[in-house]
């Protein structure tokens, strides 16, 4: 058994001062140090120091590690050119990301305080580096392929790629997922025996939907600037769906939908009517011009939303808190400390709940996965905690992933 203690702890109702967690694998007890020492008396005790602040691990639902060797080949500015430097310069990028370099984007997530984070994975390639990850990882094996002629085949190579990360047996901190890519990018057909592959397997399901304005005028009329690029690449000028008809496939399962930028107010409440969730990635939506996610408006509505990172395609780290200080200066509108307490939570225990995941929050019976943060100086009141934290924090001070110290 395992003592700690902190400043300051994170728990579900709230921060509490001098409090201290009993572990082991898992949280056993959440108390002061005198009722929990003499409750444990041969447990070892560690103070995380001064000024700390203890949260559970911090999770980042949504990264693409397969395009991490990217620093300043895409082009940002438009979602459009964006998407021509992809098809441009993919299959570089591509071969520049070997284990070794996924390893570190994961290793400087972990640094960051995060214990687990969601993997978006097209082509199966970075199921190796995700094996060798200290995190517990979600990985999410993406569905992707409009032509009728070849989605079965592309069908059958998803199928393949989700067995092979339900067979890492040897590594109980995987867990398998299935992953749509967008609307616009998988046909129908295979779309909905995806969907049935997630609920008959009870696996986390994401699915991009509406990160551009360009994507919502090709679904909504066939035209816009997706026209010229299906046409060159494609041979199409004919969406393959609508906005409506892929929201309804996802009906009979909770679905993490990612980006929602372009969503409007009728179809953000469709998805709250289906006890869905959305992926908020706002330094990825800044990048791309794709717009702001009216989180105001996801939280009316009662959207459990997460905040991640997206890939190094769209970003320039892979620092949670990086991502944590974007969304404090996108969202300017509302009451700061109400925002920063909303954001913290985003990444800890609603994070947990959309993944489905025993983690994110300080109390009995959770997994004893803990993030120390120091901040630089005592803060004058406890309500601050929370926007000091994403203010003034680089790195963790502290990791630990089933009661074990990483950092």
């Amino acid at each position: 058994m395992n003592l700690i203690t902190a400043d300051y702890v994170y728990t579900p109702k709230g921060f509490v001062e001098n409090c201290t967690i009993a572990y082991s694998d898992k949280i056993e007890a959440v108390d002061t140090l005198q009722v929990l020492s003499e409750k444990y008396p041969d447990a070892d005790i560690h103070y995380a120091g001064k000024n700390s602040v203890l949260y559970p691990g911090f999770i980042n639902t949504h990264v693409h590690l397969e395009f991490s060797a990217n620093t300043t080949t895409l082009k940002y500015g438009t979602f459009m050119s964006w998407l021509d430097s992809v098809i441009e310069h993919r299959n570089d990028l591509l071969q520049e990301c070997d284990n070794e370099l996924m390893l570190s984007k994961i290793e400087e997530m972990l640094h960051s305080g995060v214990t687990t984070f969601g993997a978006i994975s097209s082509f199966g390639a970075e199921l190796e580096a995700c094996m060798q990850a200290s995190q517990r990882v979600v990985f999410f094996n993406e569905l992707i392929g409009s032509s009728a002629a070849y989605a079965d085949a592309l069908y059958n190579d998803f199928l393949e790629r989700v067995k092979a990360s339900q067979h890492c047996t040897e590594n109980d901190r995987i867990t398998p997922a299935v992953a749509i890519h967008s609307p616009y990018s998988v046909h129908p057909v295979i779309l909905q025996r995806a969907v049935q592959v997630a609920k008959q397997n009870n696996l986390p399901l994401s699915a991009h939907f509406l990160e551009s304005q360009a994507e919502r005028n090709w679904l909504e009329d066939g035209n816009g600037e997706f026209k010229p690029f299906f046409e060159k690449y494609f041979n199409t000028s004919t969406p393959i769906t609508t906005i409506r008809e892929f929201m309804h496939a996802f009906d009979t399962y909770p679905t993490h939908f990612t980006h929602c930028v372009q969503a409007n107010e009728e179809e953000l409440a469709y998805l709250s009517s289906k006890g869905h969730s959305i992926a908020h990635c706002p330094r990825s939506n800044r990048l791309l011009g794709c717009g702001r996610l009216a989180i105001e408006k996801v939280r009316e509505l009662g959207i459990p939303f997460s905040v991640a990172t997206d890939g190094l395609s769209s970003n320039w780290s892979l620092n949670i808190f990086d991502e944590l200080r974007a969304a404090l200066m996108m969202h300017h509108a509302g009451p700061l400390e109400q925002l920063s307490t909303l954001l913290i939570r985003s990444v800890t225990s609603d994070a947990a709940n959309i993944l489905g995941l025993n983690v994110g929050s300080i109390e009995a019976g959770k997994e004893s996965d803990f993030t120390v943060i120091t901040l630089p100086n005592t803060p004058s009141s406890i309500d601050d905690i929370a926007v000091q934290t994403i203010i003034h924090t680089q790195k963790a001070s502290e990791v630990y992933i089933a009661g074990k110290k990483i950092v």
